[in-house]
């Protein structure tokens, strides 16, 4: 089994920086595709970005798109979200998410079958 588990949340004001990590156990990282979304109260598990395991391809939402950079160390089994200027609607709890590789980047929740608890990223005004 795979496990992930995220750090790196915080309280950050508007403007401001944060990377969230990924480490990843219980299988062969390099083996997968990785993914970030998202979930904010009340709203459905949203696409962040995602990076394939075999020549870093990466894809990323609109919405973060020049913001957020999505990286990967798999010779330490970690994968990292780098937000920059932040803003409040960035708030949510943040989740990495592990897939079997392939030749696509994928963007949808059900395509992955690893989750980790999610860390919480506030963005104040």
């Amino acid at each position: 089994q795979v496990q992930l588990v995220e750090s790196g949340g915080g309280l950050v004001q508007a403007g401001g920086s944060l990377r969230l990590s990924c480490a990843g156990s219980g299988g062969t990282f390099s083996s997968y595709n990785m993914g970030w979304f998202r979930q904010a109260p009340g709203k459905e598990r949203e696409f962040v970005a995602a990076v394939t395991w075999s020549v870093g391809k990466t894809y990323y939402a609109d919405s973060v798109k020049g913001r957020f950079t999505i990286s990967r160390e798999n010779a330490k089994n970690t994968v990292y979200l780098q937000m920059n200027s932040l803003k409040p609607e960035d708030t949510a709890v943040y989740y990495c998410a592990s897939a079997p590789s392939g030749g696509y980047v994928y963007t949808r929740p059900y395509q992955y079958d690893y989750w980790g608890q999610g860390t919480q990223v506030t963005v104040s005004s």
